[in-house]
């Protein structure tokens, strides 16, 4: 089962056979298949699909501490924090010793905004740009390597 970012409902959408497509709001509530934390996602870009191993930030206590004090990220791996409603969100980078391109994900699972290479144990606020339903963080220079953009789709596999 593929899951995606929705608003309130359930629909198949013909990405690929079978891909079932779910509310982010029901997604956060599936604890059986994401209390184990991690996942894999897909980014759709328009060299093709990027699939990445990432951790989820869930709950208030994980999203609090992200990716802080964490000397190392590889490739393809990183930290998804999804919200049950979509907000406006507001990031920074304190006690953060890498640096990370940040995607802002909409209700929808398209990339709303991107921040490139973010400054290292910065203070600096990093706004979402708008209501968004989560937040992808990957090693710096990940956009630029993968081909990812804004409006890109972003799908959670089960």
């Amino acid at each position: 089962m593929t899951i995606g970012f929705g608003e309130h409902s359930l629909f198949i959408k013909p990405l690929s056979r079978y891909v079932l497509i779910i509310s982010i709001c029901s997604f956060a509530m599936m604890s059986n298949a994401y209390s184990a934390g991690k996942g894999y996602i897909t980014i759709i870009t328009k060299d093709g699909p990027v699939k990445l191993l990432v951790e989820y930030a869930i709950t208030p206590a994980e999203k609090a501490k992200g990716l802080m004090h964490r000397k190392s990220l590889p490739k393809k791996q990183g930290m998804l924090f999804i919200y049950q409603k979509p907000r406006a969100i507001t990031m920074w980078m304190k006690n953060t010793p890498l640096s990370l391109d940040m995607f802002f994900i909409n209700h929808k699972g398209r990339i709303r905004r991107i921040e490139e290479k973010t400054e290292p144990n910065s203070t600096r606020q990093i706004h979402s740009g708008g209501r968004v339903s989560a937040v992808l963080e990957l090693a710096a220079g990940s956009a630029e390597d993968f081909g990812i953009s804004v409006g890109d789709q972003v799908i959670l596999q089960n």
